[in-house]
């Protein structure tokens, strides 16, 4: 079974950057990596994602240009770099794993972690 836990969460104001941890365990070869994110009141939704050799990466367009997804397999981990952050970022983010073709979907993302709390203030 994979476990995934996030860490790096936090308050931080407008144009302010976090970075995100997501450290793995159990089987994760071959696996896409990549992020969500649930604010009060709305869907959890697509941020990020990786591919296994890290070749391929993709965002949303709502964080294109500000967030940046990486990965290193030899330490089983994948991190969110979030630049130029806005209040509409605020939202509890996941880290997620993907063992087969996928799409935006939440539901193509078989694993999760707990999810960590970033704020972004005005």
């Amino acid at each position: 079974q994979v476990q995934l836990v996030e860490s790096g969460g936090g308050l931080v104001q407008a144009g302010g950057s976090l970075r995100l941890s997501c450290a793995t365990s159990g089987r994760t070869f071959g696996y896409t990596l990549g992020w969500f994110r649930q604010a009060p009141g709305k869907e959890r939704e697509f941020v990020s994602a990786i591919s296994w050799r890290g070749a391929n990466a993709y965002s949303a367009d709502s964080v294109k240009g500000r967030f940046t997804i990486s990965r290193d397999n030899a330490k089983s981990a994948v991190w969110l770099q979030m630049n130029a952050l806005k209040p509409e970022d605020t939202a509890v983010y996941y880290c997620a794993a993907a063992p087969r073709p996928w799409t935006a979907a939440p539901s193509d993302f078989k694993y999760w972690g707990q999810g960590t709390q970033v704020t972004v203030s005005s």
